[in-house]
């Protein structure tokens, strides 16, 4: 049986490039043997706020609920909170190990369609609008690092 989850998080203090970079790289490798796939999306902090990861794992239902146990037990991040969790007939995201959304690419008007500030705040929104988002995401070709 497939399933997806979708969860948000707050990034531990001093994540950088090279953290998210780390984060992929395992993702990429782990994730074809466990028939997981899935994208990741991380705003960097800014101005007050803390960086937020929002993230979508779609296979198997054991799989995704081992893999989300260690996310959530995992030190570069906190406030894990899960927005979204269901049974699916068919993957949305299956050409990724894990893809990336390139937010430098971003169009902010895509943002302020789903939310009423033009930054990612998956805590201000439903996991469903939350969805929405990385469903356009995807069809507008803002996925990067495909692999």
């Amino acid at each position: 049986m497939l399933v997806r989850l979708m969860y948000a998080s707050r990034a531990a203090t001093g994540i950088g490039p090279e953290d998210l970079a780390a984060i992929l790289r395992q993702s990429r490798s782990a994730n074809p043997a466990h028939g997981i796939t899935g994208v990741l999306c991380y705003s960097e902090a800014g101005e007050g706020r803390e960086g937020i990861f929002l993230q979508v794992l779609e296979g198997g239902r054991g799989a995704v609920n081992r893999l989300y146990n260690r996310i959530v037990a995992d030190a570069r991040h906190h406030d894990v909170e899960l927005l979204l969790y269901e049974e699916i007939g068919e993957r949305r995201f299956a050409g990724w190990a894990m893809g990336q959304v390139a937010l430098a690419r971003l169009n902010p008007s895509l943002l302020l369609k789903y939310s009423a500030t033009a930054t990612l705040d998956p805590f201000a929104v439903s996991g469903t609008v939350s969805m929405a988002l990385f469903e356009e995401l995807v069809a507008t070709a803002s996925v990067a690092c495909q692999g």
